[in-house]
């Protein structure tokens, strides 16, 4: 589908419109040049590029409102998309539902869904932050920056990762087999941290985690 789509027209971008699946409201327009398109279908959550930033976003990543994508359509010219999807939370960073809630003459037409606070109290407790480490993980797979402790696992490969993976695991069940909860979190928070990183260096994401979960329902 991507090689279908003209970038060049708009300077390597295009514009997304994304629409809540179920009630087909508008929720808000956003940019994409191809890798973010390419991510979007890769991992089934809406990605986009920041023209202010220059650099790629993953929609919630701070707020946990993330985009699941129900279904992509592109426009006669090839030179914009249509997402549908289903909203975690609100779309706007306003904390309103759609980030068209104004009109002309200055109303608000739709209420406040969160305030600012909540929607990023929200963010702590969401599953958006798998996704957040594992695109820092990412990153240092790539930089590899110095001094980093997941540059010192990539740098001793797959064994080494695959060890640490173990050890963690027994970690958990000890600290389970203890019934010490605070333990438990701890020690699964290291485990869920190391098997990122084992997903990273196996070149596996989490939408194809997420996809065979949603399978097992």
């Amino acid at each position: 589908m991507i090689e279908k789509i003209d970038f060049e027209k708009q300077g390597g971008l295009i514009p997304a419109v994304i629409q809540d699946c179920f009630t087909g409201q508008v929720l808000m327009l956003a940019y994409m040049n191809k890798e973010a398109l390419a991510k979007t279908i890769e991992t089934g959550k809406t990605w986009f590029y920041s023209r202010s930033r220059q650099e790629l976003w993953m929609k919630g990543e701070s707020s946990g409102h993330v985009q699941e994508v129900k279904e992509i359509l592109y426009d006669c010219d090839e030179d914009s998309v249509l997402i549908k999807v289903q909203q975690t939370g609100v779309a706007c960073h306003t904390g309103h539902y759609s980030c068209f809630f104004r009109n002309f003459a200055g109303q608000e037409v739709e209420e406040q869904v969160f305030d600012l606070n909540q929607v990023y109290e929200y963010a702590a407790s969401s599953p958006a932050i798998l996704y957040e480490l594992y695109e820092i993980i990412k990153d240092r797979q790539v930089k590899m920056p110095e001094g980093s402790y997941t540059t010192y696992l990539f740098q001793n490969g797959l064994d080494k990762i695959l060890k640490k993976v173990g050890e963690e695991n027994a970690e958990v069940i000890i600290a389970a087999k203890n019934r010490e909860k605070s333990e438990v979190i701890y020690e699964t928070s290291d485990l869920l941290y190391h098997l990122l990183v084992l997903l990273v260096e196996q070149g596996v994401n989490l939408g194809e985690i997420f996809t065979e979960l949603k399978s097992r329902r």
